[in-house]
């Protein structure tokens, strides 16, 4: 089984840059399709991108479509997230996640969880 482990996170201003990276160990996690994932406080978990085995589709949620994107290193299992453009209301702990099977942006298909990487964005 896969385990997942986010880093990346941090304080950074509107405009500005980060990249998370989410290091799979175990297994490989081109055996999986993976997707990021957000919570802010007193919200519900939701979709950020994702994208299937050894990287052949992609998806985005709307609002992050033109300034993050998802992208995968099979040499170093580790699948990351470039975020540009940054606003204030992409603060949120993101998370890595991998599912068995297609794409999908239902946090409950996904079967394994990191522990989440917290981004704050100031005005």
């Amino acid at each position: 089984q896969v385990q997942l482990v986010e880093s990346g996170g941090g304080l950074v201003q509107a405009g500005g840059s980060l990249r998370l990276a989410c290091e799979a160990t175990g297994r490989t996690f081109s055996r999986y399709a993976m997707g990021w994932f957000r919570q802010a406080p007193g919200r519900e978990r939701e979709f950020v991108a994702a994208f299937g085995r050894s990287g052949r589709s992609t998806s985005y949620a709307d609002s992050v479509k033109g300034r993050f994107t998802i992208s995968g290193d099979v040499d170093k299992n580790t699948v990351y997230l470039q975020m540009n453009s940054l606003k204030p209301e992409d603060t949120a702990v993101y998370y890595c996640a991998a599912r068995s099977g297609i794409v999908r942006s239902d946090p409950l298909e996904y079967e394994t969880w990191g522990q989440g990487t917290q981004v704050i964005v100031s005005s």
